[in-house]
């Protein structure tokens, strides 16, 4: 029989430290927030965003039986520090080490799997923020964490170093009550970002933010913003690292995968780079999304911004 407490011994097998369960009712109110989010344009150039509103809104358009979420988190921080020179681009710390898709994706199929061997009926369908599925709202319900001023989940234990998977599935458990949200007044990751992305508390202009324009964004990066990017060549963790519950509560994690294999990368070599060198050196991490030719149009403008 499937247990709330069965399937946190899986997936806590596998390395998720964080597990959590909500009803898959429609997110009303959170897709009514997405409606007015998208209606100001704050998608900016990720169209994808518009498109299955009514499966984000109801999971049964996913999962016909749709009955439950587990929601599930993987802690990826690392204690490691950017190398700081004249030349060096940081990336953020989410892409430190092996895309975390490739690592979450096998341990999300073995879950199901083993949920599957102990009963056959066990229908799934599950995402890491690649399909049309508010996986940040399904961690809010479940009460993994809270949704912070900076629009990322966090967690008391971990605080928002962790990555987001979720099950949709066609099985009852007891569920999660929302935990309460523990920003109180601070406002540290506001008054941080350099480029004003976090425009209200919980809202965030992607238009403004770094993470969009060095990754996402396919077009050019506004002059506006020369000399506001502190350094940042892939993403952006500023809002982040200012965090109090970050700075205070934030552990190391145990998936080898997640470990550094570069914090920082050197922007002549960058601009150097051929499209073969580029395919190997990132065949298996998450800044191959950037592509060289965003890779290095980062490059060029924190070379810009600098002079």
């Amino acid at each position: 029989m499937l247990t709330n407490e069965v399937v946190i011994e899986i997936a806590h097998e596998l390395g998720f430290e964080l597990v959590a369960f909500a009803k898959a009712d429609i997110l009303q109110e959170e897709s009514k927030n997405l409606a007015e989010w998208l209606s100001r344009g704050y998608q900016a150039g990720m169209e994808y965003m518009e498109r299955n509103f009514e499966k984000r809104e109801n999971l049964k358009g996913i999962l016909p039986d749709a009955k439950s979420v587990i929601s599930l988190g993987i802690n990826y921080n690392s204690e490691e520090e950017h190398f700081i020179s004249e030349y060096a681009g940081k990336i953020s710390r989410y892409a430190w080490g092996k895309d975390y898709h490739l690592i979450i994706w096998e341990k999300l199929n073995k879950i199901e799997k083993k949920l599957k061997e102990i009963d056959n009926s066990f229908k799934s369908k599950s995402y890491v923020d690649t399909g049309p599925v508010m996986d940040k709202a399904w961690a809010v319900k479940a009460g993994l964490g809270w949704l912070g001023k900076h629009t990322n989940i966090i967690n008391k234990e971990y605080g928002s170093w962790f990555f987001i998977a979720n099950i949709i599935c066609n099985k009852e458990f007891d569920y999660h009550e929302p935990i309460p949200d523990f920003c109180g007044t601070c406002t540290a990751c506001i008054e941080a970002c350099p480029t004003n992305a976090i425009v209200e508390e919980y809202i965030v202009d992607a238009n403004k933010c770094i993470s969009y324009l060095t990754i996402e964004n396919k077009g050019e990066i506004p002059d506006a913003y020369l000399g506001s990017f502190e350094d940042w060549i892939f993403g952006c963790d500023i809002c982040q690292d200012v965090c109090p519950w970050n700075n205070k509560f934030s552990k190391p994690t145990e998936e080898k995968g997640f470990l550094p294999i570069a914090s920082s990368i050197d922007l002549n070599d960058v601009l150097s780079m051929t499209n073969s060198e580029f395919k190997t050196r990132f065949s298996e991490s998450p800044i191959k999304r950037a592509k060289l030719n965003g890779l290095q149009r980062n490059a060029q403008f924190l070379l810009d911004s600098n002079k």
